[in-house]
Protein backbone atom coordinates (compact mmCIF):
# COMPACT_ATOMS: atom_id res chain seq x y z
CA UNK A 1 0.00 0.00 0.00
CA UNK A 2 1.23 3.44 -0.47
CA UNK A 3 0.82 5.78 2.27
CA UNK A 4 -0.81 8.88 1.58
CA UNK A 5 0.97 11.74 3.05
CA UNK A 6 -2.15 14.38 3.38
CA UNK A 7 -3.81 11.89 5.45
CA UNK A 8 -0.24 11.53 7.70
CA UNK A 9 0.59 15.18 7.68
CA UNK A 10 -3.12 15.48 8.84
CA UNK A 11 -2.44 12.81 11.94
CA UNK A 12 0.51 14.49 12.57
CA UNK A 13 -1.03 17.70 12.63
CA UNK A 14 -3.53 16.62 15.27
CA UNK A 15 -1.30 15.25 16.98
CA UNK A 16 0.67 18.21 17.88
CA UNK A 17 -3.42 20.03 18.69
CA UNK A 18 -3.92 17.17 21.01
CA UNK A 19 -0.55 17.35 22.25
CA UNK A 20 -1.14 21.66 23.09
CA UNK A 21 -3.93 20.95 24.90
CA UNK A 22 -2.81 18.32 27.07
CA UNK A 23 -0.12 21.13 27.67
CA UNK A 24 -3.22 23.56 28.58
CA UNK A 25 -4.74 21.38 30.98
CA UNK A 26 -1.00 21.15 32.67
CA UNK A 27 -0.20 17.70 31.61
CA UNK A 28 2.77 15.99 29.85
CA UNK A 29 2.38 17.05 26.27
CA UNK A 30 3.16 12.98 25.30
CA UNK A 31 -0.11 11.93 27.24
CA UNK A 32 -1.89 14.64 24.23
CA UNK A 33 0.35 12.32 21.22
CA UNK A 34 -0.64 9.03 22.93
CA UNK A 35 -4.26 9.47 23.66
CA UNK A 36 -4.37 10.90 19.74
CA UNK A 37 -2.79 8.03 18.65
CA UNK A 38 -5.31 5.79 19.82
CA UNK A 39 -8.19 8.20 18.67
CA UNK A 40 -6.96 8.45 15.23
CA UNK A 41 -5.90 4.83 14.72
CA UNK A 42 -7.27 1.51 13.30
CA UNK A 43 -9.46 1.25 17.03
CA UNK A 44 -11.06 4.18 16.88
CA UNK A 45 -11.95 6.88 14.02
CA UNK A 46 -9.21 4.92 11.84
CA UNK A 47 -7.92 7.73 10.29
CA UNK A 48 -3.78 6.14 10.92
CA UNK A 49 -5.17 2.85 9.37
CA UNK A 50 -4.10 -0.65 10.19
CA UNK A 51 -3.44 -0.91 6.55
CA UNK A 52 -1.14 2.52 6.70
CA UNK A 53 0.55 0.83 9.85
CA UNK A 54 1.74 -2.15 8.33
CA UNK A 55 2.46 -0.59 4.74
CA UNK A 56 6.62 -0.89 4.31
CA UNK A 57 6.79 2.40 3.57
CA UNK A 58 5.51 3.35 6.76
CA UNK A 59 7.63 0.97 8.64
CA UNK A 60 10.60 2.46 6.92
CA UNK A 61 9.74 5.79 8.33
CA UNK A 62 8.97 5.04 11.72
CA UNK A 63 12.47 2.90 11.62
CA UNK A 64 14.13 6.50 10.28
CA UNK A 65 12.88 8.34 12.94
CA UNK A 66 13.75 6.00 15.61
CA UNK A 67 17.22 6.44 14.34
CA UNK A 68 16.83 9.64 14.60
CA UNK A 69 15.23 9.85 18.09
CA UNK A 70 19.03 8.25 18.41
CA UNK A 71 20.95 11.43 17.77
CA UNK A 72 19.64 12.75 21.03
CA UNK A 73 20.71 9.71 22.71
CA UNK A 74 24.05 9.63 21.53
CA UNK A 75 25.06 13.51 21.31
CA UNK A 76 25.01 13.12 25.21
CA UNK A 77 27.35 10.54 25.41
CA UNK A 78 30.21 12.37 24.96
CA UNK A 79 33.11 10.75 27.57
CA UNK A 80 34.10 13.61 28.86
CA UNK A 81 30.56 13.90 30.35
CA UNK A 82 30.08 10.59 30.81
CA UNK A 83 33.39 8.92 32.32
CA UNK A 84 31.65 9.56 36.05
CA UNK A 85 28.88 7.57 35.76
CA UNK A 86 29.35 5.09 32.17
CA UNK A 87 29.66 2.25 35.14
CA UNK A 88 26.39 3.01 37.06
CA UNK A 89 24.39 3.35 33.90
CA UNK A 90 25.50 -0.23 33.10
CA UNK A 91 25.29 -1.28 36.21
CA UNK A 92 21.47 -0.26 36.77
CA UNK A 93 20.71 -1.52 33.55
CA UNK A 94 21.41 -5.13 34.39
CA UNK A 95 19.89 -5.19 37.85
CA UNK A 96 16.80 -3.28 36.74
CA UNK A 97 16.40 -5.35 33.28
CA UNK A 98 16.97 -8.87 34.98
CA UNK A 99 14.92 -7.45 38.36
CA UNK A 100 12.37 -7.27 35.81
CA UNK A 101 12.66 -10.44 34.11
CA UNK A 102 12.73 -12.67 37.60
CA UNK A 103 9.94 -10.65 39.43
CA UNK A 104 7.29 -11.13 36.45
CA UNK A 105 8.76 -14.47 35.57
CA UNK A 106 8.68 -15.95 38.84
CA UNK A 107 4.83 -14.50 39.12
CA UNK A 108 3.77 -16.16 36.47
CA UNK A 109 5.39 -19.33 36.96
CA UNK A 110 3.46 -19.58 40.04
CA UNK A 111 0.17 -18.50 38.81
CA UNK A 112 0.66 -20.92 35.37
CA UNK A 113 1.75 -23.65 37.77
CA UNK A 114 -1.90 -23.26 39.99
CA UNK A 115 -3.76 -23.18 36.69
CA UNK A 116 -2.61 -25.99 34.90
CA UNK A 117 -1.00 -23.38 32.53
CA UNK A 118 1.85 -24.21 30.79
CA UNK A 119 4.75 -22.71 33.12
CA UNK A 120 6.88 -21.60 30.03
CA UNK A 121 4.33 -19.05 29.31
CA UNK A 122 5.36 -16.98 32.59
CA UNK A 123 9.21 -16.75 31.32
CA UNK A 124 7.54 -15.01 27.72
CA UNK A 125 6.19 -12.23 30.05
CA UNK A 126 9.20 -11.67 31.45
CA UNK A 127 10.87 -11.60 28.52
CA UNK A 128 8.71 -9.21 26.87
CA UNK A 129 8.07 -7.25 30.53
CA UNK A 130 11.97 -5.52 30.19
CA UNK A 131 11.84 -3.95 26.97
CA UNK A 132 11.06 0.08 27.88
CA UNK A 133 9.38 2.84 25.32
CA UNK A 134 12.26 5.26 25.94
CA UNK A 135 9.72 8.15 23.42
CA UNK A 136 7.75 9.27 26.13
CA UNK A 137 10.14 9.65 29.00
CA UNK A 138 12.51 11.32 26.55
CA UNK A 139 9.87 13.76 25.43
CA UNK A 140 9.18 14.73 29.18
CA UNK A 141 13.22 15.16 29.29
CA UNK A 142 12.78 17.73 25.91
CA UNK A 143 9.29 19.14 26.95
CA UNK A 144 10.38 19.97 30.14
CA UNK A 145 14.24 21.01 30.09
CA UNK A 146 14.80 18.28 32.56
CA UNK A 147 18.73 18.11 33.53
CA UNK A 148 20.45 16.11 36.58
CA UNK A 149 21.58 12.61 37.83
CA UNK A 150 18.13 11.15 37.03
CA UNK A 151 18.17 12.78 33.65
CA UNK A 152 21.79 11.73 32.58
CA UNK A 153 21.36 8.22 33.23
CA UNK A 154 18.47 7.73 31.90
CA UNK A 155 19.29 9.15 28.01
CA UNK A 156 21.78 6.44 27.84
CA UNK A 157 19.89 3.69 29.84
CA UNK A 158 16.91 4.10 27.59
CA UNK A 159 18.52 2.78 24.68
CA UNK A 160 20.83 -0.12 26.23
CA UNK A 161 17.21 -1.39 28.30
CA UNK A 162 15.82 -2.18 25.57
CA UNK A 163 19.00 -4.12 24.10
CA UNK A 164 19.38 -5.97 27.10
CA UNK A 165 15.30 -7.08 26.86
CA UNK A 166 15.80 -7.84 23.22
CA UNK A 167 18.87 -10.22 24.31
CA UNK A 168 16.64 -11.60 26.93
CA UNK A 169 14.08 -11.91 25.46
CA UNK A 170 16.03 -14.29 22.51
CA UNK A 171 17.27 -16.12 25.09
CA UNK A 172 13.32 -17.07 26.44
CA UNK A 173 12.66 -17.70 22.81
CA UNK A 174 15.23 -20.65 22.03
CA UNK A 175 13.72 -22.24 25.54
CA UNK A 176 10.07 -21.93 24.29
CA UNK A 177 10.82 -22.85 20.63
CA UNK A 178 12.10 -26.22 22.41
CA UNK A 179 8.88 -26.73 23.62
CA UNK A 180 6.45 -25.59 20.97
CA UNK A 181 8.10 -26.79 17.77
CA UNK A 182 11.41 -28.63 18.40
CA UNK A 183 12.89 -25.30 17.08
CA UNK A 184 15.60 -23.08 18.94
CA UNK A 185 17.39 -19.61 18.41
CA UNK A 186 20.65 -19.65 17.69
CA UNK A 187 22.89 -18.01 20.42
CA UNK A 188 24.98 -15.63 17.88
CA UNK A 189 21.60 -13.90 16.93
CA UNK A 190 21.47 -12.19 20.66
CA UNK A 191 25.33 -11.19 19.59
CA UNK A 192 24.25 -9.87 16.41
CA UNK A 193 21.42 -7.85 17.95
CA UNK A 194 24.17 -5.73 19.32
CA UNK A 195 26.95 -6.03 16.60
CA UNK A 196 25.23 -5.31 13.58
CA UNK A 197 23.64 -1.44 15.24
CA UNK A 198 27.32 -0.64 16.48
CA UNK A 199 29.03 -2.00 13.79
CA UNK A 200 26.30 0.30 11.63
CA UNK A 201 26.46 3.43 13.66
CA UNK A 202 29.97 3.24 14.00
CA UNK A 203 30.83 2.86 10.29
CA UNK A 204 28.76 5.59 9.48
CA UNK A 205 29.72 8.06 12.40
CA UNK A 206 32.88 7.78 11.45
CA UNK A 207 33.31 9.12 8.18
CA UNK A 208 30.56 12.20 8.70
CA UNK A 209 32.90 13.09 11.86
CA UNK A 210 35.64 13.90 9.12
CA UNK A 211 33.34 15.58 7.57
CA UNK A 212 32.12 17.84 10.21
CA UNK A 213 35.56 18.97 10.96
CA UNK A 214 36.15 20.13 7.69
CA UNK A 215 33.08 22.52 7.94
CA UNK A 216 32.88 25.34 10.70
CA UNK A 217 28.78 25.76 9.14
CA UNK A 218 26.31 24.98 11.80
CA UNK A 219 23.58 24.57 9.15
CA UNK A 220 26.04 22.46 6.57
CA UNK A 221 26.61 20.29 9.35
CA UNK A 222 23.10 19.91 10.87
CA UNK A 223 22.17 18.86 7.26
CA UNK A 224 25.39 16.75 7.28
CA UNK A 225 24.19 14.69 10.42
CA UNK A 226 20.50 14.12 9.30
CA UNK A 227 22.19 12.81 6.38
CA UNK A 228 24.22 10.06 8.09
CA UNK A 229 21.14 9.33 9.54
CA UNK A 230 19.54 8.13 6.47
CA UNK A 231 22.60 5.96 5.28
CA UNK A 232 22.65 4.33 9.06
CA UNK A 233 18.90 3.63 9.02
CA UNK A 234 18.95 2.10 5.29
CA UNK A 235 22.41 0.53 6.56
CA UNK A 236 20.24 -1.38 9.28
CA UNK A 237 17.54 -2.03 7.26
CA UNK A 238 18.96 -3.58 4.61
CA UNK A 239 20.91 -5.72 7.61
CA UNK A 240 17.19 -6.75 9.11
CA UNK A 241 15.84 -7.74 6.09
CA UNK A 242 18.98 -10.11 4.31
CA UNK A 243 21.06 -11.17 7.49
CA UNK A 244 18.43 -11.31 10.25
CA UNK A 245 15.71 -14.57 10.36
CA UNK A 246 13.02 -11.52 11.66
CA UNK A 247 13.58 -7.65 12.05
CA UNK A 248 14.51 -7.44 15.34
CA UNK A 249 17.54 -4.44 14.94
CA UNK A 250 17.03 -1.42 16.85
CA UNK A 251 17.09 1.78 14.88
CA UNK A 252 17.43 3.96 17.89
CA UNK A 253 20.98 1.67 19.36
CA UNK A 254 22.16 2.49 15.21
CA UNK A 255 21.30 6.09 15.95
CA UNK A 256 22.94 6.33 19.31
CA UNK A 257 25.63 4.58 17.82
CA UNK A 258 26.07 7.28 15.19
CA UNK A 259 25.62 9.74 16.68
CA UNK A 260 28.11 8.86 19.65
CA UNK A 261 30.90 8.60 17.16
CA UNK A 262 30.65 12.63 15.63
CA UNK A 263 30.18 13.66 19.21
CA UNK A 264 33.20 12.26 20.65
CA UNK A 265 35.57 13.76 17.52
CA UNK A 266 34.22 17.44 17.16
CA UNK A 267 34.49 20.40 19.55
CA UNK A 268 32.01 20.42 22.18
CA UNK A 269 30.96 23.99 21.19
CA UNK A 270 30.41 22.71 17.65
CA UNK A 271 27.98 20.04 18.77
CA UNK A 272 26.19 22.09 20.89
CA UNK A 273 25.47 24.81 17.64
CA UNK A 274 24.55 22.16 15.72
CA UNK A 275 22.09 19.67 17.75
CA UNK A 276 20.30 23.46 18.57
CA UNK A 277 19.29 22.87 14.71
CA UNK A 278 18.36 19.44 14.91
CA UNK A 279 16.35 19.88 17.83
CA UNK A 280 13.21 20.29 15.67
CA UNK A 281 13.83 17.79 14.08
CA UNK A 282 14.20 15.12 16.82
CA UNK A 283 10.84 17.04 18.12
CA UNK A 284 9.46 15.68 15.14
CA UNK A 285 10.49 12.15 15.21
CA UNK A 286 9.31 12.22 19.15
CA UNK A 287 5.51 13.38 17.66
CA UNK A 288 4.88 10.57 15.01
CA UNK A 289 6.86 7.93 16.94
CA UNK A 290 4.54 8.57 20.21
CA UNK A 291 1.57 8.26 17.55
CA UNK A 292 2.59 5.27 16.11
CA UNK A 293 2.95 4.10 20.11
CA UNK A 294 -0.70 4.85 20.50
CA UNK A 295 -2.08 3.75 17.33
CA UNK A 296 -2.08 0.23 17.92
CA UNK A 297 -3.52 0.54 21.76
CA UNK A 298 -6.98 -0.60 21.90
CA UNK A 299 -8.83 1.62 24.60
CA UNK A 300 -11.55 -0.74 24.94
CA UNK A 301 -8.87 -3.24 26.71
CA UNK A 302 -8.88 -1.15 29.64
CA UNK A 303 -12.77 -1.93 30.48
CA UNK A 304 -11.51 -6.12 29.38
CA UNK A 305 -8.79 -5.77 31.66
CA UNK A 306 -8.65 -9.02 34.15
CA UNK A 307 -6.10 -10.24 37.29
CA UNK A 308 -3.46 -11.24 34.44
CA UNK A 309 -3.02 -7.52 33.35
CA UNK A 310 -3.25 -6.15 36.99
CA UNK A 311 -0.60 -8.69 37.78
CA UNK A 312 1.56 -7.73 35.07
CA UNK A 313 1.75 -4.29 35.58
CA UNK A 314 2.49 -4.45 39.34
CA UNK A 315 5.02 -6.80 38.97
CA UNK A 316 6.95 -4.92 36.16
CA UNK A 317 6.62 -2.09 38.11
CA UNK A 318 8.54 -3.63 41.17
CA UNK A 319 11.00 -5.55 38.96
CA UNK A 320 11.89 -1.74 36.92
CA UNK A 321 11.48 0.75 40.19
CA UNK A 322 13.58 -2.03 42.84
CA UNK A 323 15.99 -3.05 40.21
CA UNK A 324 16.74 0.59 39.32
CA UNK A 325 16.97 1.42 43.07
CA UNK A 326 19.75 -1.83 43.60
CA UNK A 327 21.94 -1.42 41.15
CA UNK A 328 22.13 2.71 41.81
CA UNK A 329 22.64 1.16 45.34
CA UNK A 330 25.44 -1.00 44.47
CA UNK A 331 26.76 1.59 41.64
CA UNK A 332 27.11 4.23 44.38
CA UNK A 333 24.76 6.83 42.39
CA UNK A 334 23.17 9.54 43.64
CA UNK A 335 20.24 9.30 45.84
CA UNK A 336 17.33 10.69 43.51
CA UNK A 337 19.03 8.13 41.25
CA UNK A 338 17.85 5.41 43.79
CA UNK A 339 15.09 6.88 44.70
CA UNK A 340 13.24 7.97 41.62
CA UNK A 341 14.96 6.50 37.71
CA UNK A 342 12.37 3.66 38.35
CA UNK A 343 9.75 6.07 37.61
CA UNK A 344 10.86 6.83 34.71
CA UNK A 345 11.18 3.39 33.03
CA UNK A 346 7.16 2.50 32.93
CA UNK A 347 6.28 3.37 29.55
CA UNK A 348 6.29 -0.14 27.86
CA UNK A 349 4.55 0.20 24.44
CA UNK A 350 6.26 0.14 20.94
CA UNK A 351 9.20 -2.53 21.52
CA UNK A 352 7.04 -5.06 23.85
CA UNK A 353 4.43 -5.12 21.12
CA UNK A 354 7.28 -6.21 18.58
CA UNK A 355 8.42 -9.16 21.24
CA UNK A 356 4.73 -9.92 21.46
CA UNK A 357 3.98 -10.85 18.07
CA UNK A 358 6.79 -12.80 17.63
CA UNK A 359 6.01 -14.98 21.28
CA UNK A 360 2.97 -15.52 19.38
CA UNK A 361 4.10 -16.76 16.09
CA UNK A 362 5.79 -19.13 18.32
CA UNK A 363 3.34 -20.83 20.19
CA UNK A 364 2.01 -23.27 17.57
CA UNK A 365 -0.21 -26.24 17.17
CA UNK A 366 -1.41 -27.48 20.43
CA UNK A 367 0.57 -24.36 22.04
CA UNK A 368 -1.70 -21.79 19.98
CA UNK A 369 -4.67 -21.54 22.03
CA UNK A 370 -2.23 -19.65 24.73
CA UNK A 371 -1.39 -17.27 22.17
CA UNK A 372 -4.77 -15.19 23.18
CA UNK A 373 -3.35 -15.02 26.91
CA UNK A 374 -0.24 -13.41 25.54
CA UNK A 375 -1.93 -11.07 23.20
CA UNK A 376 -5.04 -10.07 25.77
CA UNK A 377 -2.63 -9.28 28.54
CA UNK A 378 0.52 -7.57 27.09
CA UNK A 379 -2.32 -5.31 25.04
CA UNK A 380 -4.63 -4.30 27.72
CA UNK A 381 -1.43 -3.16 29.93
CA UNK A 382 0.43 -1.57 27.34
CA UNK A 383 -3.10 0.64 26.98
CA UNK A 384 -3.32 1.34 30.84
CA UNK A 385 0.31 1.24 31.49
CA UNK A 386 1.42 4.01 29.15
CA UNK A 387 -1.60 6.56 30.21
CA UNK A 388 -0.31 6.03 33.69
CA UNK A 389 3.90 5.83 33.22
CA UNK A 390 3.88 9.36 31.70
CA UNK A 391 2.35 10.59 34.97
CA UNK A 392 4.94 8.63 36.52
CA UNK A 393 7.64 9.74 34.66
CA UNK A 394 6.96 13.28 35.22
CA UNK A 395 6.54 13.06 38.80
CA UNK A 396 9.37 11.26 39.09
CA UNK A 397 11.79 13.81 37.23
CA UNK A 398 9.98 16.51 39.49
CA UNK A 399 10.41 14.42 42.92
CA UNK A 400 14.42 14.63 41.79
CA UNK A 401 14.08 17.96 41.24
CA UNK A 402 15.12 18.02 37.48
CA UNK A 403 12.15 19.63 36.11
CA UNK A 404 13.56 23.22 34.04
CA UNK A 405 16.99 22.58 35.89
CA UNK A 406 18.20 22.71 31.88
CA UNK A 407 18.43 25.71 29.67
CA UNK A 408 16.05 25.45 26.85
CA UNK A 409 17.77 25.49 23.54
CA UNK A 410 16.26 28.79 22.23
CA UNK A 411 17.57 30.60 25.48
Amino acid sequence: MIVNPLRLLAVVALGFLFGKLASKLRMPAVLGFLIAGMALGPNAANLLTQEILDAPAYERLISVLECGMGLMLGTEMVWKRMRSYGKQVLVITLTESLGTFVVVSAMFCAIFYMTGVPVFLGLIFGGIALATAPAPALSIVTEYHTDGPVTRTLIPLAVLDDVAAIAVFLGVMSVVLKQTSGGNVPGYLILLVIFFPALIGAAVGMPIAALLRKSDNAKRNAVIVLLGVLAAAGLTMAANAYLMPFPILNFMLTGMVYSAVFANRIPEQQLDGMMALCTPVIGGCFTLIILNLGAPLDYHLILDAGLFTAVYIVARAVGKIGGAAIGAQISGAPATVRKYLGFTLMPHSGVSLVLTGIAISSLTGSFSQYGDIVRGTIAAAAVINEVIAVFLARKGFQLAGELGAAKPPQE
